[in-house]
């Protein structure tokens, strides 16, 4: 009798005080403004500076070098198989 009387008291009293903390934790988020931002994107972008006219542009990428040198022809193409051959070749297989 004397554990369950401890146990209720447990239950119905100290189990309640993190209910009561998310709730006040919960109340104290909701009441909170927005801070106030200088910007529209939240202060993460930055202005762009204007390029100086005499500035190069930028390189474009370099294209892909074939092979082991530079200016090596490009791989041939690989041999290409007519159908009607092919059926005809495997018609006589058969």
């Amino acid at each position: 009798m004397y554990v369950d009387t401890w146990t209720f008291i447990w239950l119905m009293v100290f189990m309640k005080i993190p209910i009561v903390g998310l709730l006040l934790l919960v109340r104290w988020a909701v009441s909170q403004t927005p801070e106030d931002t200088l910007d529209e994107d939240g202060g993460i972008s930055h202005e762009p500076r204007p390029r100086h006219p005499h500035h190069p542009r930028p390189r474009l990428p370099r294209s892909p070098r074939r092979g082991p040198h530079r200016g090596a022809p490009a791989p041939v193409s690989p041999l290409r198989t007519r159908t009607a051959l092919a059926r005809a070749r495997a018609a006589q297989h058969r």
